[in-house]
């Protein structure tokens, strides 16, 4: 059987590529997974206990997209979820984004009324201020509190998660989690917030149930691809490893995580939270929370973060720095002398880290701007 399409990942890119193309233009399509499991990083699953858990850790949708969010909707009903995260600070759960909220949590009321005025008057009402940003103030009061939010907040999870302090990482990075001069205690605020009802696996399987969609689990697409017959590739994979590392690896971050099961109905007071200066792990998430899922007992999962290695564990984030991007650079001259022959898409196949919101943005334009287009 011959394919127009094999598509390397059943992850957000690729599993819409496949809908995509199967549906609208009524091509066949293959997609090649090397784990045994779709949706990639999203996927979830009932645990022994019951609970139904991401595997890969907490995965929140939220976008103000409503043609992702419309597109999505087809395939899924939703829950209405909104996000809240909670570091601990000083011994304090605080809430993050840190906001005015948290300023009044950890410091005298006076002092406290002091720093939102100032705040408001320097900066505005409802402004997300990065925090290398905040510290280039020049008043006092502000400087104080940009030096002790740097150094309670940002400074000791960026450096467990990232292995590098806040300035050796690109402004994009420390920007993501800014300081919010607002009451908002909400962690995202875009339009949609929501969770699939009944998971994310079950709405990458509806997204997927094509007569014209194959699926080959447990597969490194090189062990398949002299057997498979097709037209053109879609490539979701790691960049550097479809060109056989020939500039070397592109670094990345990875997790690991360990669940444990608790035999009471709640662990922690939010979904997710944050030690950034105490113990290994960098979060803790209890995903009853987010499934809004009714049982006795509960299970929480212990983010460790560590070195990616080839083989070992999975690759998570692109780590942005100037030295990576310049290498990326290289990959990505290469993959444009393919001439569309073979289409790059995902966080590991451009070395960007996107939302799951942003992903499907960018392979729903994929499919409307080049692919739909190809006679």
């Amino acid at each position: 059987m011959k394919f127009d399409y094999l598509i390397v990942g059943a992850g957000y890119a690729g599993a819409i590529l496949a809908e995509r193309i199967a549906s609208q233009l009524d091509k066949k399509v293959i997609i090649i997974e090397k784990r045994n499991h779709i949706a990639g990083n999203a996927f979830d699953y009932y645990d022994e206990n019951g609970v139904l858990v991401h595997k890969y850790g907490p995965h929140i949708f939220h976008t103000s997209s409503k043609k992702v969010y419309d597109y999505l909707s087809d395939f899924t009903k939703w829950n209405t979820y909104v996000h809240h995260v909670k570091a601990v600070v000083e011994g304090k759960p605080v809430p993050i984004p840190f906001n005015l909220n948290s300023v009044y949590e950890l410091f005298p009321k006076n002092f406290s009324e002091k720093l939102e005025s100032k705040l408001i008057e320097k900066y505005g009402y409802g402004l997300k201020i990065p925090i290398l940003k905040l510290k280039e103030v020049d008043d006092s009061d502000l400087k104080f509190l940009a030096e002790y939010i740097y150094k309670n907040v940002f400074y000791g999870y960026t450096l467990k998660q990232w292995a590098l302090k806040p300035e050796e990482l690109d402004f994009n990075v420390t920007s993501r989690v800014p300081v919010y001069i607002s009451r908002d205690n909400r962690y995202f605020q875009d339009t949609y917030q929501q969770i699939p009802a009944y998971g994310y696996t079950a709405m990458f399987e509806k997204i997927l149930n094509h007569k014209n969609i194959r699926i080959l689990l447990n597969t490194d697409y090189r062990e398949a691809i002299e057997y498979i017959k097709f037209d053109k590739m879609i490539y979701t994979g790691p960049l550097d490893y479809y060109f056989d590392y020939i500039y070397g690896q592109l670094p990345y971050r990875s997790l690991r995580f360990e669940f444990e099961n608790f035999n009471q109905s709640q662990f922690q007071e939010v979904g997710q939270m944050n030690y950034p200066n105490n113990y290994d792990y960098t979060r803790i998430t209890e995903f009853k929370y987010l499934t809004m899922q009714k049982s006795i007992n509960t299970t929480v999962a212990f983010e460790y973060p560590q070195e990616y290695i080839p083989g070992i564990n999975e690759p998570y984030y692109p780590i942005p720095r100037d030295i990576n991007n310049e290498l990326f650079s290289k990959y990505k001259a290469e993959a444009e002398k393919l001439d569309g022959s073979v289409f790059f898409v995902g966080r590991l196949a451009d070395y960007k880290y996107y939302n799951m919101d942003q992903i499907a943005g960018v392979a729903l334009q994929l499919f409307e701007k080049k692919i739909a287009n190809i006679r």
